[in-house]
């Protein structure tokens, strides 16, 4: 019996933590996979339906909230909507002023739209676990994780197009070669220490955005997984820990949407400074 619950909750532990998968088999074409190995197999063909979809979703779900905000938008007495959402901005706003030294218009609409993104997409942890993926098995889909920040791919994607900003701007501001004088005689400004500066600085570079991506999906993910085992606990103990875990982790999902954020416009300022 104690092996057969074993077996039971490590299929319970590895279902809940498996995305539902569409790629591309080098033998017979495109495909839904249905099991670890054969996403692996896909390799960079495979597809996550259910990150790809939430996050999706999530952006059009902040895109209606906020242009309904605007639509309603009065110089009287303010809705309650329009309230939470002039807090987010202004909140947005005084972040941005605060961390970022240059003049371009797109970085608070770029701040806001990751910060509102993230915490939408975090927010459905709070979601019990067995709810969506016992809804959609009854509908035929066999795996369903419903939290983007959860997978690499998501977080690691939106680092990715930080740090291409990063990038273009310190080109775009620094020129060429302002920008190879900052890598190549940065911390030791002189030309013996090049290749030392180089290594430190391309380093320093690429760290940014995994930096980024794993701070994100690491913490997220260990939530997961620390929801899952509360779900296979008896069910007096699941509203004893359940509940506490679901309002601290309420707090875990602002932080990360704001560190998130708040690295992404530091990073950015940066590449925007000359010196």
């Amino acid at each position: 019996m104690a092996a057969g619950n074993e077996v039971s909750s490590t299929y319970y532990i590895q279902h809940h933590l498996q995305n539902l998968t569409f790629g591309k088999h080098p033998d017979n074409g495109w495909s839904l996979a249905s099991s670890a190995e054969e996403a692996r197999e896909m390799g960079f063909w495979a597809i996550h339906l259910d990150t790809m979809g939430w996050s999706i979703a999530m952006g059009v779900l902040f895109i209606w909230v906020f242009r309904k905000a605007g639509k309603m938008a009065t110089t009287g007495v303010p809705s309650g909507l329009q309230n939470a959402v002039e807090m987010v901005v202004e909140f947005i706003e005084n972040l941005v002023s605060a961390t970022f030294h240059g003049r371009n218009p797109l970085i608070a609409p770029l701040a806001l739209t990751l910060f509102v993104w993230i915490l939408l997409m975090n927010t459905l942890k709070i979601i019990p676990v067995d709810y969506f993926p016992e809804l959609f098995a009854r509908l035929g889909v066999d795996y369903m994780k419903i939290v983007p920040t959860t997978d690499p791919n998501a977080t690691l994607g939106m680092a990715l197009g930080v740090f291409c900003l990063i990038i273009y701007y310190s080109l775009k501001v620094k020129g060429v070669g302002g920008f190879a004088k900052e890598l190549s005689l940065t911390p030791f400004n002189h030309w013996a220490l090049i290749p030392f500066n180089l290594v430190l600085e391309i380093i320093g570079l690429l760290v940014k955005p995994l930096g980024l991506g794993l701070r994100l999906f690491g913490n997220m993910f260990a939530g997961e997984v620390i929801f899952i085992l509360i779900a296979l606990l008896p069910f007096w103990a699941i509203w004893l820990l359940d509940v506490p875990w679901a309002i601290f982790h309420i707090l875990v999902v602002t932080l990360q949407a704001f560190i998130f954020t708040t690295l992404s416009v530091v990073y950015l300022s940066a590449a925007h400074e000359h010196h």
